[in-house]
């Protein structure tokens, strides 16, 4: 839990056991597929899916959304009001998990556009990662 209080990388179960295991070398993978179960089944841990068929735990079970950089692969979270969320065409739905998130390019990835461009990178400053 404490990894995944310290982390702001919104990890994979892969990622966890690569950084975790050298601390603890007798961990496996089952145990973190098993141990995020209990954490999200406890909802001390949020799991989400960004499209790309990986599950991402959170720490922060808050409500948030998330930001996908298309570029770097960095997860970023953002604040907003879910309660205000306007939907249609669900009356009579009991909605049990509410997820919000986007994908593009961030603000770190748009700047790095910039110094592509000056170094010569191609000229419409895309790097064709998107």
């Amino acid at each position: 839990m404490e990894y995944l209080i310290r982390s702001a990388s919104h990890p994979t179960v892969d990622e966890v056991y690569s950084n975790l295991q050298p601390e603890i070398p007798t961990l496996s993978k089952t145990t973190v597929y098993n141990v995020m179960d209990i954490f999200v089944n406890a909802r001390l841990v949020r799991v989400f899916n960004l499209g790309d068929n990986e599950n991402r735990y959170d720490a922060d079970i808050d409500s948030h959304g998330h930001f996908k950089c298309n570029r770097c692969g960095h997860v970023y979270d953002f604040r907003f009001n879910i309660d205000h969320l306007y939907v249609q065409g669900l009356d009579g739905f009991k909605v049990s998990v509410k997820n919000v998130y986007y994908r593009g390019i961030c603000s770190k990835c748009i700047s790095g556009d910039s110094i592509t461009i000056i170094c010569g990178g191609d000229s419409d400053g895309q790097s064709g990662r998107d």
